[in-house]
């Protein structure tokens, strides 16, 4: 299925880039993620399992364990922080 995914801020800015269609079989947004760190750099970085990433289908916050369906937009983003 293709999907989607765009990127915020911080991974934005080290992926070099805001959105991209992903080709995946993955079945949750966990294995997406998965699957995307194991492209290597940047991408293992910018999403490394225990740092901090928010992720959003369909513009709206979900779990890493939702489930994916062709179409649905991802998006991957940084904790908001305030001052």
């Amino acid at each position: 299925m293709k999907i989607p995914v765009r990127y915020f801020a911080s991974v934005r800015e080290a992926l070099g880039k805001s959105d991209e269609s992903v080709d995946t079989a993955a079945p949750t947004l966990a294995a997406l993620r998965d699957e995307l760190i194991a492209r290597g750099e940047p991408y293992a970085s910018a999403l490394a399992r225990g740092k901090a990433v928010r992720m959003a289908l369909d513009h709206t916050m979900t779990v890493e364990t939702a489930a994916l369906r062709d179409g649905v937009e991802v998006a991957f983003f940084p904790p908001v922080t305030g001052g």
